[in-house]
């Protein structure tokens, strides 16, 4: 069974940056979509980015686009990079996988993902 591990958050001031990993274990990562989502308190969870099996295509929220890059690497690993960051984007960071639909397609949408990460805390504060 695949499991997905977060790490990486923390407190970090604004305008700085963080670079968050998603380890799995079970099986390997290039058969899976993965997303990155977040959720602050009271606010539901949103789409921050994802990327296809074939690590081709990326998607991006707006609120992210042109601060946040993900990527894949050889060691079963998803990143993602948060760079000028902002008290905004505090939050508890996921990142979850899907095994099914196209190779060179991936959506923002929680109920596109069915095995989730526990979650790093990602704090943006002075």
């Amino acid at each position: 069974q695949l499991q997905l591990v977060e790490s990486g958050g923390g407190l970090v001031q604004p305008g700085g940056s963080l670079r968050l990993s998603c380890a799995a274990s079970g099986f390997a990562l290039d058969y899976y979509r993965i997303g990155w989502f977040r959720q602050a308190p009271g606010k539901e969870r949103e789409g921050v980015s994802c990327i296809s099996k074939s690590g081709v295509n990326t998607n991006y929220a707006d609120s992210v686009k042109g601060r946040f890059t993900i990527s894949r690497d050889s060691k079963n690993t998803v990143y993602l990079q948060m760079n000028s960051l902002k008290p905004e984007d505090t939050a508890v960071y996921y990142c979850a996988a899907y095994a099914g639909g196209s190779n060179y397609f991936c959506g923002v949408k929680p109920y596109e993902y069915d095995t989730w990460g526990q979650g790093t805390q990602v704090t943006v504060s002075s």
